[in-house]
C-alpha cells in the first residue's frame, strides 16, 4: 500500500466552489482500480490550503489505473480551475 499525499492550494475566495467541484467529481476517483481509501482536507489556520489523502494498492495502481485514464481528465477538468498553482503530489511507504 502506498499514500499519495497531493498539497493543493487554492485561489483564495474559490474555497467554496473548489470542494463543491470536488464532491461533484470525487467518484471519478473512487472507481479507480486499486484505491483504498479518498480523503480531502482542509487548512483550520489556511483555509486555501487543501490536502487530499489517498491509499492504493500500488503507485502503479495509482498511475495506470487513474492518472493514464479518461476520468484523470475530466477530474482535473473540474478542480484544476481553482487551482492557485500547480498541486504537488508525493507517494509515501508506511514505516514499520
Amino acid at each position: 500500500m502506498v499514500l499519495e499525499v497531493a498539497e493543493i492550494k487554492v485561489t483564495p475566495g474559490q474555497e467554496d466552489a473548489f470542494k463543491e467541484a470536488y464532491r461533484s467529481a470525487r467518484e471519478l476517483v473512487k472507481v479507480s482500480p486499486g484505491l483504498r481509501t479518498l480523503r480531502m482536507t482542509q487548512g483550520v489556520e489556511s483555509p486555501s490550503r487543501f490536502v487530499l489523502l489517498i491509499e492504493w494498492d500500488s503507485v502503479e495502481a495509482h498511475e495506470q489505473g487513474f492518472r493514464e485514464t479518461d476520468r484523470y481528465v475530466k477530474w482535473r477538468e473540474a478542480i484544476g480551475p481553482y487551482f492557485a498553482q500547480p498541486p504537488l503530489v508525493e507517494h509515501f511507504d508506511d514505516v514499520e
